[in-house]
Formats: structure tokens, C-alpha cells, sequence
């Protein structure tokens, strides 16, 4: 089993120093410390595992160590920042684990680009096809120039597949480099060094190592003397208990119907208030704000890469929506305060992950259902949902719906719902704070079906098993296309292409086929392609 759980204390790839405003993170890949078998990580190459270290890097940044500033991405290692995802590892994987792995790795990316610290990325020698995606990441590229440091995306060249997290559509529409010249560049096995990298905007600083920390500290923003300093908070090893047909963390129960394929997931509501927004601060990762983002967004990492045939993904809420409500209404008035913001963002990144995981989702409404502020969010990140028409209220809408968790697309789940009748957000506001009964939810548009209680259990159990009677790849193409509408962002058109490139090359015996070239690189055997062009 994939344990996404990991501690500083724990890594064996990464290190995380932290001096003040300033932080390192450090690569320096433990070739022995693989998530599989059969293979070594070799000159800085990553698998999975290196991944999980770098994305919980990322969260204690921005929750322990929210004065800093400004994050260097380096490699201990001599004159290699790093060769890039593993290729035995991508030869012998699955090709489930395949796609997953380039999805958390371009999550754990976008993420990297919205935390608010900058992060600069410092080449000293190659940084090959993922190595350079990981410093396309980051906000500034220095490469330190010795003659022979170069950057490089070879995967078309070298193993008739693509750079998947994200390099090719981070180079036109990030770096906005010009095509023709994105063209050569993605079909030289060498990469570009020195003068020409910096020409085509491939990096933003070329300098000999001498000039190395003089650059870096003109590039670490003076202290604010104006705002005070947030105190940081600890993250602790989240509470998780695993058997054969459920998952229990504290504020998230699971239970597995593996002949249905669905994973009944219930999130249990607030059960207190706190005074301010400072004694939220106090209860550090307790707080069931920071606390129940973290377990959802570990079970969803767990349902992708541990329980790939548990298909629908049923979601439900359980608690006291007054509470709930009243929970909310806090956070809203303290969306000022650091760890509201940060607590918000984790729901909002923990969201993304949900809408992007290739799972049917199913939101049920029932008589003790607490969907108010973040919990709301889950009705309209599903693919349906039902709203028990004898409950009294179940849901609550309020304005952080329309801004706090915008999906990818850079829209709120709602207005990506209304993006054809937009007039209905306009008749939301009158009903911020109400709690809503089925017949006023259905006729807001906010839920799909009001199901009486005699019908309820039929309607419910018929939508959970025809889903698992369809082809999960057509579900999968079809979840994703309906799911992101309106406008593209960098971030909806990394994801649409890689279901599509990967999806599709991964499975090719052009890449994967006994002559392909994942299974021939570094045999000294050249690949032999079918030349059909599809």
C-alpha cells in the first residue's frame, strides 16, 4: 500500500532548511528508496515517493512556515539538479500507476505555483525532461552556467512519449516561448545551455557560480516592516486506520463496497465553534478546518493509487448544520486572518484534487447532512446529487461559495454550474445563510434530484450500481470533459492533455510495446516504431 503520510524527520530524498524568510529544499534522491521494484533513482530521478516528500514540503511551507518568503530548489548532487521521472520506473509500471503519478506530480506543481512564496530554482548542471518541468515550476530559473549545464525536455527524442507534468504547455503558455523554437527544443536529446537558453527565455538567469549568491540575495525581497510576522503551526501524522472494507481518520469515515465499487465517504461537520480567529490559530492542525482538508485530500491520494476499481465515490456529510453554518459564518468574517486564508486554500486545493480524480462522484442530502461553507462545495463538485426531499434542511449556501474555492478553470463551482444561466448566481445572495429544504434547492438549481423517502433508497442504490455498470474509461473521458467548462487556464489544459497524450502514448507499443522505447532505453537497442501516424 501507498502511504502519502510523511514527516521532515522522514525523507529520504528531500531537506528542508529553513533560515528565517529564507528556505532550501534540497534534492538529493536516495536511489535506493524506491515506491517499486526493479529499479534505482539514479541521477536525481524521481518516482512517486520523491513526489509525496516534495508536495508535503509544500504544505509545511505555507502552514509552519508561513514568514517565509522565498523557497531555493537546489540538488546536492554534482553537476545534475535532476535527470527527470525514473524511466524504469515509468517502464515498469502499471499504466494506472502511470497516469496517476504524472497527475499528483503536476497537483504538487500547480500547487508549488500558487503558494506565496517565491521559488527559485538553481541549475547546477542538467536538468532533464521532469528535472527541467520541476524548475518550470518554479517562479525564476537560474541556470548556474560551468560550460556544460544544460536544460533539456528529451522524451520525444528519446523515449516516444511526452514531458507529462506539464513541461510542453508550461514552455508556450507559462514561458510563452515561441513555437518554432519550443519545436526544436522538445526534439533535441542534448537540451540548450548558456546564452541560447537564456535567448529563448528557457531559464531567466545565466551566471557563472561566482555570481551565484550575490544573484540569489538581490532576489529575496526585503522584510515588511508594516505587517507582523504569523506564527506558524505544527503538522502532525494524521490519525488514519485502513482494514479490509473501511478507512476511519478522525473527521472521515469510509466504508468500501467493493461489489457495488463505491466508497461511501461521510465527512463529519464541526462540532464546536471557536471564539476568534485566533483561538483557531491555537488548535494549530486540530482545528477541523486545517484538520479534515488534510484527511480528505490523504483519502482521495489513497482511493487513486490503493482502490483503483472502486469506481463512484458517494459523499456525505453528518453533524449539526447550525453549527456547521454558524463554523462558516466565522470563517467568512476572518478570512483576514492568515490561517483562515491558508485553511480556505488547503479546502481549495483539496477540492481541485477531488474534481480532477477520474472517480464518479455522487452527493447524497439526508436529514443530519451539514453542507454548509467547504462542505457545500461537495454538492457541486459531483456529478449528481440528491437532496432527500423529507429533510427539513440539509444545505446552505454562503458567499464564500462564489469565491473562496474557484476550480481550475478560475471559476466557483457555481458559476461553472450557471455558466449558461448566469442569472440563477444572481438569485443567490437572498438566500446566503438560509437553510434550504429540497424543494427550495431544487428550485435554486443547486441539486439534480428530490427523491421522497419512499423512493429514496431505489433512486440512490439504481444511480450508484448503473455506474458501475458502464465502461470506466467512458466515464472517465466523460466526467472529465463535463466537469471543466467555460474558460482554459494553464492548469485545465495541462490536465486535458495529459488524459489525452497519456492516456493514449502511454498505451502505445511505440513507448510501452517489447521494441518500444521506454522498454529498449539504455539497452543499447534502437526503438522500432510503427510509422503509422493516428
Amino acid at each position: 500500500m501507498i502511504d502519502f503520510r510523511t514527516h521532515p524527520d522522514r525523507y529520504h530524498h528531500w531537506t528542508l532548511k529553513v533560515n528565517e524568510r529564507v528556505a532550501e529544499l534540497i534534492l538529493n534522491v536516495d536511489e535506493h528508496e524506491t515506491i517499486g521494484t526493479g529499479y534505482q533513482l539514479k541521477m536525481n530521478s524521481y518516482d512517486l515517493g520523491v513526489d509525496i516528500e516534495l508536495a508535503d514540503a509544500i504544505e509545511r511551507l505555507r502552514l509552519t512556515y508561513p514568514e517565509v518568503t522565498t523557497v531555493l530548489v537546489r540538488s546536492a548532487k554534482d553537476r545534475v539538479f535532476c535527470a527527470g521521472a525514473n524511466i524504469g520506473m515509468l517502464a515498469g509500471a502499471t499504466h494506472q500507476h502511470k497516469v496517476n503519478f504524472c497527475k499528483f506530480t503536476n497537483e504538487t506543481r500547480l500547487f508549488m505555483e500558487d503558494a506565496p512564496a517565491n521559488f527559485v530554482a538553481i541549475v547546477e548542471g542538467t536538468a532533464a525532461g521532469g528535472g527541467y518541468e520541476l524548475a518550470l515550476s518554479c517562479d525564476i530559473i537560474v541556470l548556474v552556467d560551468d560550460g556544460s549545464a544544460t536544460v533539456s525536455l528529451p522524451e520525444v527524442a528519446l523515449l516516444a512519449v511526452l514531458p507529462g507534468t506539464g513541461g510542453l504547455t508550461r514552455l508556450t503558455d507559462k514561458r510563452k516561448i515561441r513555437r518554432d523554437r519550443a519545436d526544436y527544443f522538445c526534439t533535441l536529446e542534448e537540451g540548450i545551455r548558456g546564452q541560447r537558453a537564456l535567448d529563448w527565455n528557457l531559464v531567466d538567469h545565466v551566471i557563472p557560480r561566482s555570481r551565484l549568491g550575490s544573484l540569489l540575495e538581490s532576489l529575496v525581497p526585503e522584510a515588511s516592516s508594516s505587517a507582523p510576522t504569523p506564527n506558524g503551526i505544527n503538522l502532525n501524522e494524521l490519525n488514519r486506520e485502513v482494514s479490509a472494507d473501511a478507512i476511519e481518520y478522525p473527521h472521515v469515515r469510509v466504508k468500501l463496497d467493493r461489489e457495488l465499487g463505491v466508497a461511501r465517504i461521510t465527512i463529519l461537520g464541526p462540532t464546536a465553534v471557536p471564539s476568534s480567529a485566533e483561538a483557531l490559530h491555537g488548535q494549530e492542525d486540530a482545528s477541523w478546518l486545517i484538520a479534515t482538508a488534510r484527511e480528505l485530500n490523504d483519502l482521495i491520494c489513497h482511493l487513486r493509487f490503493n482502490e483503483p476499481t472502486l469506481g463512484t465515490l458517494e459523499l456525505m456529510t453528518r453533524g449539526d448544520l447550525a453549527t456547521a453554518q454558524h463554523y462558516s459564518q466565522s470563517l467568512e468574517a476572518w478570512r483576514d486572518h492568515w490561517i483562515v486564508r491558508e485553511g480556505l486554500d488547503l479546502w481549495r486545493r483539496t477540492l481541485a484534487r477531488l474534481d480532477l480524480t477520474s472517480r464518479s462522484l455522487i452527493a447524497t442530502i439526508a436529514t443530519d447532512s451539514c453542507f454548509a461553507g467547504p462542505l457545500a462545495e461537495l454538492i457541486w463538485c459531483a456529478d449528481r446529487s440528491f437532496f432527500l426531499d423529507n429533510a427539513m434542511t440539509g444545505m446552505v449556501v454562503n458567499p464564500m461559495n462564489l469565491d473562496a474555492f474557484p476550480m481550475m478553470n478560475g471559476l466557483s463551482r457555481l458559476a461553472s454550474r450557471f455558466l449558461g444561466e448566469p442569472e440563477r448566481l444572481g438569485e443567490l445572495p437572498a438566500q446566503f445563510g438560509v437553510e434550504l429544504d429540497a424543494a427550495t434547492a431544487d428550485h435554486l438549481g443547486l441539486v439534480t434530484f428530490t427523491p421522497d423517502e419512499f423512493d429514496w433508497d431505489d433512486e440512490v442504490r439504481l444511480a450508484l450500481s448503473a455506474r458501475n455498470g458502464f465502461s470506466p474509461d467512458a466515464l472517465t473521458a466523460m466526467e472529465a470533459n463535463l466537469r471543466f467548462v467555460g474558460p482554459e487556464t494553464m492548469a485545465t489544459r495541462i490536465f486535458g492533455r495529459l488524459s489525452a497524450w497519456q492516456n493514449w502514448v502511454f498505451n502505445r507499443p511505440n513507448a510501452v510495446g517489447p521494441e518500444g522505447a521506454l522498454r529498449r532505453y539504455g539497452t543499447g537497442q534502437m526503438a522500432n516504431f510503427q510509422r503509422e501516424r493516428i
